[in-house]
């Protein structure tokens, strides 16, 4: 059975439960098999060896999730062997729409609607209330070896990561 983390986070002041669980530093990080927007399977391994950002929104057509990718999508393009992963519950089509709508072409975005899985082993499904199967704001970064270097669950959905640590983990995971 799953665990569910009651009130692990909030929704404007609201605690949401999320499934699964708080994924740590220094754990290995889940596999996975996600969508991209041509319908095509992704997994986690097919990154290997690169660093990698792996962020969760509820959905890219929200204004913090919206500023959210396109701020990786500019400032971790120009990180040398990192790779920018966005995941929501969004279906393929919208992502890719979305992504050409707002000139976002260096963010690897991936739909997990088919594999509430993914947001289970990553402790990021939100149960019950209005965002009930979408994915909660977290941010992973992922060493080249899978190990998880970095992990924030964003404590108020409606808010931004902490973009400084996020940005300092990937460096530091890519020369390490």
């Amino acid at each position: 059975m799953t665990e569910i983390r009651s009130g692990a986070v909030t929704l404007k002041g609201n605690p949401v439960d999320l499934a699964g669980p708080e994924l740590k530093p220094g754990e290995k990080a889940p596999d996975f098999t996600l969508q991209n927007s041509k319908l095509e399977d992704v997994r986690l391994s097919d990154f290997a060896g690169k660093t990698i950002v792996l962020a969760t929104v509820p959905s890219l057509d929200t204004p913090v999730c919206a500023a959210e990718t396109k701020r990786f999508n500019e400032e971790l393009a120009a990180l040398d062997g990192v790779v920018s992963v966005v995941a929501s519950m969004d279906l393929p089509f919208a992502q890719g729409r979305w992504c050409q709508a707002e000139n976002v072409d260096k963010v690897v975005t991936l739909s997990a609607h088919r594999c509430t899985k993914f947001g289970e082993d990553y402790g990021v499904l939100i149960k019950g209330g209005p965002l009930d199967r979408c994915l909660a704001r977290a941010v992973f970064v992922i060493g080249p070896d899978g190990t998880i270097r970095y992990a924030e669950y964003v404590k108020e959905i409606t808010e931004h990561p902490n973009y400084e640590a996020i940005l300092a983990a990937a460096k530091e995971a890519v020369s390490a």
